[in-house]
Order: structure tokens, then sequence, then C-alpha cells
């Protein structure tokens, strides 16, 4: 793509299609298990944490316009170190928790065409393929898979569009009567685990480099496609707990949205979000994993991490996609979709507090509201302690986990540096 070609429509394009990812299709039960019907709600709170992450987002990507997005904030913000370092490698993690969640979304989907009830060996066998056919893949170098992702992501969008559209005149209001809904915290805990499906907004500001006024059009970009994400989150969410029982959303907690189509729809509804969703977790799992051994790559060239994960392995490929996608695999066979999901909220949380962190540190440079990039990361880290309280309490190996990878992330970037100084 030539410098200054990205248009306005086109970086909202990116911004939503990085939102409205593989995450929808898979988050949607896990959420209803958390808020019950009152999950809109959830979808609501997260998408106002989500856009007070934006403007910080949008003040650092006009100062610092460039392809790395949060890994250049981070530097710009921490400085070259240990920080900057650790929290890099950290947001690997984050990338290699998000393909195992869109892993185990696809073979829930994909069984469904099959059997209602697979076996657990099943689901994980079929998690694990995927991930293993995209790596090679991403190994054999496929170029055309690339542009093939705009296809997908307005195929997806507009699928969820109509879904919403229509399911809307069939809801039932009975249904969405607070009489269903979770306690107050539990909606709160409903909107941190979903947290990984507004993440992707960032992902415009890795195009700011590319825009022709990235001071005017990047901040429009970014909340525009928020914003519009928000509107689709509500409907889609409003729909699915106004057609369905709150009891049949958890008994088709991995396949919701496809579950919820059938009311209104019947079973060709049901097979064609099911096909949606494998279109949207296929391709998500081939960008992120490029994506995520691209991290590797820059970590490993700015001498964060061994040169194993930058060196050129076969036909181009870095180490980096071999051992991002052998961490995947391990991610799928320990833990379950709800874990994962939660996880990847967790990590994507961390990060966005760091950036707003490290921002407050440079203030100067962005001209950015000190009391906004404040309430931006009391947010992220109120959402993330929230998050973290309703993990330990339904899925505590999750929460010790995460607490190791952190931990571990800094470790690592800490030893790393000083044997390679000595």
């Amino acid at each position: 793509m030539q410098s200054n070609s990205i248009s306005l429509a086109g970086a909202i394009a990116i911004g939503i299609g990085g939102m409205i990812g593989a995450g929808i299709f898979s988050i949607l039960g896990v959420v209803a298990q958390a808020a019950g019907s009152a999950m809109w709600i959830s979808f609501l709170i997260g998408g106002i944490v989500a856009l007070f992450s934006t403007y910080s987002y949008a003040k650092l990507g006009v100062r610092y316009p460039s392809v790395g997005g949060a890994v250049e904030f981070l530097v710009r913000g921490w400085g070259v170190g240990v920080i900057s370092g650790g929290v890099n490698l950290f947001m690997w993690v984050g990338y290699i928790i998000a393909i195992a969640l869109y892993a185990q979304g696809f073979a829930a989907y994909f069984l469904t065409f099959f059997t209602v009830t697979p076996s657990a060996f099943a689901f994980k066998a079929v998690a694990a393929g995927i991930v293993i056919l995209f790596s090679f893949v991403n190994f054999l170098g496929a170029g055309s898979v690339g542009k093939a992702e705009v296809f997908i992501v307005a195929v997806k969008v507009g699928i969820l569009l109509i879904f919403a559209a229509l399911g809307l005149f069939f809801i039932k209001p009975a249904y969405l009567s607070p009489t269903h809904w979770s306690g107050i915290e539990h909606i709160f805990f409903g909107a941190g685990v979903l947290f990984i499906g507004y993440e992707g907004f960032g992902l415009i500001t890795n195009a700011a480099g590319d825009m022709q006024n990235p001071q005017k059009m990047l901040p429009r970009a970014l909340y525009l496609s928020v914003l519009i994400v928000i509107a689709i989150y509500l409907a889609v969410s409003i729909t699915v707990v106004g057609n369905l029982p709150i009891q049949e959303i958890y008994a088709s907690k991995d396949y919701a949205l496809a579950q919820a189509a059938k009311p209104f729809l019947g079973s060709m509804g049901f097979k064609l979000i099911a096909i949606a969703a494998l279109f949207s977790t296929a391709s998500a799992i081939n960008a992120t994993l490029f994506g995520g051994a691209n991290v590797c790559y820059m970590i490993a060239r700015d001498g964060e991490l061994p040169a194993f994960f930058a060196r050129t392995e076969w036909r181009g490929a870095s180490g980096g996609l071999l051992i991002t996608s052998l961490c995947v695999l391990l991610f799928i066979f320990f833990f379950d979709l709800a874990g994962i999901a939660m996880m990847g909220s967790g990590a994507f949380l961390l990060i966005y507090a760091a950036v707003n962190a490290g921002h407050l540190r440079i203030l100067k440079q962005t001209g950015a509201n000190k009391n906004l990039v404040i309430i931006s990361l009391v947010l992220c880290l109120a959402m993330f302690v929230i998050l973290e309280i309703y993990t330990y309490q339904t899925a505590p190996i999750a929460v010790y986990t995460m607490i190791i990878l952190l931990i571990g992330s800094f470790v690592f970037e800490r030893i790393y540096t000083y044997v390679k100084s000595h």
C-alpha cells in the first residue's frame, strides 16, 4: 500500500474489523453466564471503558504516527528498558491467548454441523488442528489470504447486521426483564470478560503513517469505529437475550449467537451464523498468528528477545511463528473457552493500562487532558481487578496462570537484558 492512501472509511473498516472479529462469536455465552440477560449493559460498560482508552490512543497516535501502534507508545512512554520490554512480551502473550480463544470458538461452531454434544477430545482436536493448519499457511507465505480479509470482514459484519435487524422484531420483552438480570457486580464481571471484543480498535493507530492527515483522520476513525461497534454489540446482545431464554443461552454458550438465530430464522439461520463464525474465527486465527509472529520479530529485532525469534527458519517465516503456534496449542489443551476469554480480556486491560500510564509521563508532547488519561487508566485497572475477582471465583487456575505470565514476562526481560549486556 502506498503512503497516504488510507481513507477515513478504510481506517474505520480496520477498526471495526479488528473489534468485530472472532470474539463476538465466542464470548456471548461466557458473558451471559456472568451477567444473565443484562449482558447488553455489560457491552455498554465495556464500550465506555474502550472509549476512554480511545482518547489516549488518539492523542498518542497523532503525536507518534507509525506502524508500531501500542509497541511504539510503550517505548515512547516508558523508554527502552525492562518495563516497555516486559509489557511488549506480555502483549505477545495476549496475542497467543486471543488465538487460542478464536481456535476454540472455531471448534465450537464447526462441531455443530456434526453433533450437539461433542466430546472434549473432539473439541480440543479441532481447535488444535485449525491452528496447525494456519501455522503451515503462514509458514508457506499466503499473501493472497491477506487480500481476502477485507471481504471476510464485510461478510461477517453484514451477517451480524442482518441478524440484529431481523431479530429485534422478534424479541420477547419478558426475556429482557430485570428479573433475569444478575447482580450489579456480575454485570461488571461480564463487562470485564468481554473486553477482548473491544481491544481491536488499537489497530487503527498502526495505519496512522499511511493516512493523508492523521491529525484529523485518526481521532475520527477511532471514535467512529468504537461507537459503531458499541451500537452493533448492543443490537446483537439484545437480540440474543430477547430471543432465547437465559437457560438456553447457558446450554448453548459456546455457539449462543447461532442458537439465537433459530427462533426467527430457523435452522438455516443457525447455519448462516455458524458459517459466518467459521469464516470469522479462521481469518482471525490466520491474521493474529501473523501479527503475533511479527510482534516476536520486532521485539527480537530490538534485542529484547533471543535472535531465534527473528531468525528465518523456513520459507521466510521466523522462529517466532513456531514458538507462537506451540504456545497457542498449550493454552488450547490446558484451558477451556471461558478461562481463555477471561485471560485474554485481562491481558489487554493491563496492556491498555500500561499505555495510559506511560502516556501520563509524556503529556506535554501529546497535549492530552491529564484527567481523561487518568480516568482511562483507573477504568482499565478497575475493570481488570473486577475481572480477576470473577475469574478467581470461576476459574482460579486462570488467575494463577495470568500472574505467572505477567511476572514471567518482566523476569525474562530483566534476565535476558542482563545476560546480553555481560
